[in-house]
C-alpha cells in the first residue's frame, strides 16, 4: 500500500490492531454477534444456514463499532446501543449480498459469495430478507426518529447502487459523479452509525455525523485503491476487478486526465473487452505511478481522515475518542 511520507511508522495496520482499537466495545460487539444470530433465524432454513455463513466470512465488523463507540463516547451504555449495531450489520449486509450479484462476484473475503453457493434466486430473496429484518428490529425502539434516519440511509445505499449501474462502462466519468457513488453507498451508512451513537446520547450529533460520513469517504477511496496496490490473498478477491467491471474509481480518473494517449487506449480497452493481460495490468500500475495517480487519490483519502478527526475534538479526551482517531488511521493504512 502506498503510504505519504507524512505517515507515523506506528499506525495500526494488521487485524490485531484493530482488535485492539475495539477493545472499549468488545463485549458489546460480542452481544452484536449474539443478537445478528438470534434475528436471523427462521423456519426456512437456508435463510439461517446464508446467515451463518455471512457471519463466519471474516468482516470486520466496523460500522456496528462505530456505533458503539459513538455512544459511549456520548455516555450512552443500555441495550439500544446494541440492538442498532446489529441492525446496520444487517443493512451491510444485506447491501453485500445484492452487489455480489449485480457485480457477478464469485469470491468475497477469500470464500465463495453467497450466489455462487446458494444461486441468484435465493441470494436475492435473502438479501431481501436482511433489509426487512433490519426495519423490524430498528421498529422494537421506543422512538421513531432513529428508523426514520436508517430509512433515509438504506434508501441512499440503494439509490447509490442503481446510480453506478448507470455509470457502469463510462469512462469518462467525472470526480464529482464518482464522489457521489461513494457518499451514497458508503459515506452516509458510516455517517449514520456515529450519529445513532450521538443520538442515544443526546450530544453532538452533526460532529459525529460529519466524522462518520469522512471516515466512510476515506474507507470507500482506501478500498478502490487496493484493487491496484494490494495482493489478492490478503485481499480475498481477485486484484483489478473493479476496472474489469466497468467500475471508474478516483486513480483512473486522475490517470486519465494526466496519462495521455496510451493511458486513454488502455484503460478503455479494459473496460470494453472486461479484460486485462497480466502485461497490461503491470503497464496500467507503471502508469498509475508515473502520473503519481496512487499518490493523488491516498491523499484525498488523508484529507477524509484528517477531516473525520477534528470533528471529534469537539469531545474531550477519552479512550473511545482515541479509537475513533485511531480507527481513522487504521482505515488510511489497512491493506485489506
Amino acid at each position: 500500500m502506498v503510504r505519504l511520507t507524512s505517515l507515523s511508522n506506528a499506525l495500526p495496520k494488521t487485524q490485531a490492531d484493530l482488535i485492539q482499537l475495539f477493545e472499549p466495545v468488545r463485549a458489546d460487539l460480542e452481544a452484536v454477534e449474539r443478537e445478528y444470530e438470534r434475528q436471523v433465524q427462521s423456519q426456512v432454513h437456508v435463510i439461517p444456514e446464508i446467515g451463518a455463513y455471512i457471519q463466519k466470512s471474516g468482516g470486520k465488523r466496523v460500522r456496528p463499532a462505530v456505533l458503539l463507540m459513538a455512544a459511549r463516547l456520548c455516555g450512552y451504555t443500555g441495550s439500544r446501543a446494541v440492538l442498532n449495531a446489529a441492525v446496520v450489520e444487517f443493512i451491510h449486509t444485506a447491501t453485500l449480498v445484492h452487489d455480489d450479484i449485480i457485480d457477478d462476484a464469485d469470491v468475497r473475503r477469500g470464500r465463495k459469495a453467497v450466489h455462487s453457493q446458494w444461486g441468484n434466486d435465493v441470494t436475492v430473496l435473502a438479501g431481501d430478507f436482511l433489509y426487512i429484518k433490519s426495519m423490524a428490529m430498528a421498529l422494537t425502539q421506543d422512538t421513531l426518529d432513529i428508523v426514520r434516519m436508517l430509512c433515509d440511509v438504506t434508501l441512499r445505499m440503494i439509490e447509490g447502487e442503481i446510480y453506478q449501474l448507470t455509470k457502469n462502462g463510462v469512462v469518462d466519468l467525472a470526480e464529482a459523479e464518482h464522489f457521489e457513488i461513494i457518499h451514497r453507498k458508503t459515506a452516509y451508512l458510516f455517517g449514520g452509525c456515529a450519529e445513532i451513537g450521538g443520538m442515544l446520547g443526546d450530544d453532538e450529533l452533526t460532529a459525529l455525523r460529519e466524522y462518520g460520513f469522512n471516515l466512510g469517504v476515506m474507507f470507500q477511496l482506501v478500498d478502490d485503491l487496493l484493487d491496484f496496490t494490494g495482493e489478492a490473498e490478503a485481499l480475498g478477491k481477485p486484484i483489478g476487478g473493479d476496472l474489469r467491471e466497468g467500475k471508474i474509481t478516483l486513480p483512473i480518473i486522475h490517470l486519465l486526465q494526466h496519462g495521455g494517449p496510451e493511458a486513454d487506449a488502455l484503460v478503455r480497452g479494459t473496460v470494453r473487452s472486461r479484460d486485462v493481460t497480466p502485461d497490461q495490468w503491470t503497464r496500467l500500475k507503471a502508469l498509475l505511478a508515473e502520473h503519481r495517480s496512487i499518490e493523488y487519490a491516498y491523499s484525498r483519502a488523508v484529507e477524509f481522515g484528517e477531516a473525520a478527526k477534528r470533528k471529534l475534538k469537539l469531545f474531550p479526551p477519552t479512550q473511545e475518542r482515541e479509537a475513533l482517531m485511531a480507527l481513522a488511521d487504521y482505515v488510511l493504512s489497512r491493506d485489506r
